[in-house]
């Protein structure tokens, strides 16, 4: 088999998604730099925990808007600002890493702008629904718009399963798979309810993609009839 001399070796990534992989690697690589001393000199020992203080999304300062009907600046901008920190490097790396798998698969086949409102928008419904059903204080981490994107890419699997005439439950194991590794760890090193975001990110992105994709909600019309 012969392959044109000027084929790339790997297909390329999309330019929104790298560009966005580039901004979380960047802030990532910065605070873990700090945290060992690297660069920065000794205050940036504090970066991260600064970092969070300031721009996590904070279930305290949440109720408090939903309390007195205030919503000022800079706590809208947590429901944000939060996707693009991590609590540790590990953390961090891995939701990069799903970020580059499906993200390349939902710009692809559904188009730039689809993959920037399915990650922020599946962020932010997200935190919100992680502040009206958790009581834990801080959200912090990619995960929400990450699973969002899960989300966009279950439903495009849902559809190609159908036009292959295959089971669709199937476009789910990987969700249920996540999810299922989820709960062992925390039974295991316990957690907080970080879940509640991912599991509102998930179905934000499968709903999103659902509308935005060309044709998604005619066929969901369609398998709706079949049944």
């Amino acid at each position: 088999m012969t392959h044109p001399h000027n084929e790339a070796p790997v297909n390329p990534l999309p330019p929104v998604v790298a560009a966005l992989f580039l901004v979380l690697a960047g802030i990532e690589l910065t605070l873990w730099l700090g945290g060992q001393g690297i660069v920065g000199g000794p205050g940036a020992v504090g970066w991260r925990t600064s970092a969070i203080e300031t721009y996590a999304f904070s279930g305290r300062a949440f109720d408090w808007m939903l309390e007195t009907g205030q919503y000022p600046p800079e706590h809208l901008l947590r429901l944000v600002a939060y996707l693009f920190l991590h609590p540790s490097f590990s953390h961090g790396l891995f939701s990069m890493v799903i970020l580059l798998a499906m993200g390349k698969i939902v710009a692809e086949s559904v188009g730039s702008l689809v993959f920037v409102a399915v990650f922020f928008v599946s962020g932010i419904v997200g935190a919100v629904g992680f502040g009206l059903f958790s009581d834990d204080p801080w959200l912090v981490g990619a995960f929400p718009g990450v699973y969002g994107l899960i989300g966009g890419f279950t439903f495009l699997l849902w559809v190609r399963l159908g036009n292959e005439g295959a089971p669709q439950v199937r476009a789910f194991a990987l969700i249920g798979m996540l999810l299922a590794v989820q709960l062992v760890f925390g039974m295991l090193f316990g957690g907080g309810s970080d879940w509640i975001a991912d599991v509102v990110g998930f179905a934000t992105g499968f709903a999103l993609t659902v509308v935005l994709a060309p044709g998604g909600v005619a066929r969901v019309l369609e398998r709706i009839r079949r049944r």
